[in-house]
């Protein structure tokens, strides 16, 4: 579906590198996640896919189409089938929910009928027939969010981007707008792409995510390997990295899924087969998607490094070894 290659975006009035050796793929189907903090090149991104933002190098394809190789009028047909919701909604404060999502097919001059046809059954989709004839104003944010969707469903896309779209919503509502559009990826095979700087939104939402940092790729794949992995960048946007971890020992940071088995029990078994007591420093229980996640960080002395590893590698949990110096502390040391 989304092809890109060696991609990199210059900021032309300043000569700045935004996006830098961008190589990634997203297939059909996926909810994917564009993740990363302000200024990581996130959404920038996001506007190449969708030809907003031209890019000086490399290759971005969808559906096997060049999209900086288009021109004006191959580009509006293009955006056609791609569907676009923003952070702030973007309706039209003087018009209803109906004539909000009304509005593409009457630009692309559809027929009233089908116009009525297709505005219904979007707002029953997303849940808001019964807010048909009302105004934005009158709406909460989660329901103007619904409205928002709607409207990007009008032209039956094949991709929907959503850029930061439930940053502006509480928690609760946000979890709702995600659940919209997964029920939708279901429904209609559509392909997701959200830019997103919340982690809560990857694990509940997405089935791969890429993380952006300074423009450049620091970990891509599959959300469950990279939530077990737990590369550096992942812990700093989850904010780990003001945990104090001791200079002395090893640092081990467990992941897992909680399927049945208590954290205590655990590092309790583990503790009495070893005949072992280590501190366990850090640890939370995370949603992922219709399961649970541990994350845990033990220490371990020299003389039970081996036999702490070998426990875990044997018995297939993922595991990992922090850092515990940074670089300037360690060359510092020597």
């Amino acid at each position: 579906m989304i092809e890109i290659n060696n991609l990199k975006k210059i900021w032309e009035d300043d000569g700045s590198s935004v996006l830098e050796g961008i190589n990634l793929k997203i297939e059909d189907g996926d909810i994917y996640a564009l993740v990363g903090r302000s200024g990581a090149g996130k959404s920038t991104l996001l506007r190449c896919i969708n030809g907003l933002t031209s890019y000086q190098e490399g290759s971005l394809k969808v559906d096997g189409c060049e999209v900086k190789d288009l021109k004006e009028k191959e580009l509006r047909e293009f955006r056609r089938h791609v569907g676009m919701i923003f952070q702030q909604f973007s309706l039209l404060e003087r018009q209803t929910v109906y004539q909000n999502v009304a509005l593409p097919m009457q630009c692309w001059k559809y027929k009233k009928e089908e116009i009525d046809r297709k505005v219904r059954e979007l707002l029953e989709l997303v849940g808001m027939s019964d807010k048909m004839n009302a105004k934005p104003r009158n709406l909460s944010g989660g329901q103007k969010q619904r409205v928002a969707i709607a409207r990007a469903l009008t032209m039956d896309p094949k991709i929907l981007l959503c850029d930061e779209a439930t940053s502006a919503l509480d928690p609760k509502t946000t979890n709702s707008i995600l659940e919209l559009l997964m029920e939708i990826n279901a429904k209609t095979g559509i392909t997701v792409v959200i830019v997103t700087h919340q982690m809560e939104v990857v694990r509940k939402a997405c089935n791969k995510a890429c993380i952006l940092e300074g423009g450049r790729i620091a970990d891509e794949g599959s959300v469950r390997e990279i939530f077990i992995k737990q590369p550096q960048s992942l812990r700093r946007l989850l904010g780990e990295e003001e945990m104090k971890l001791p200079k002395t020992g090893h640092n081990i940071q467990i992941a897992h899924l909680v399927n049945g088995l208590e954290d205590g029990e655990l590092f309790g078994k583990m503790s009495r087969d070893l005949d072992y007591v280590f501190p366990i420093l850090d640890g939370k229980i995370m949603e992922y998607q219709n399961d649970h996640m541990g994350i845990f960080v033990i220490n371990v002395d020299d003389e039970h490094l081996d036999a702490v590893t070998d426990y875990l590698t044997q018995r297939d949990f993922n595991w990992h070894e922090l850092e515990n110096l940074s670089k300037e502390e360690k060359e510092g040391e020597k």
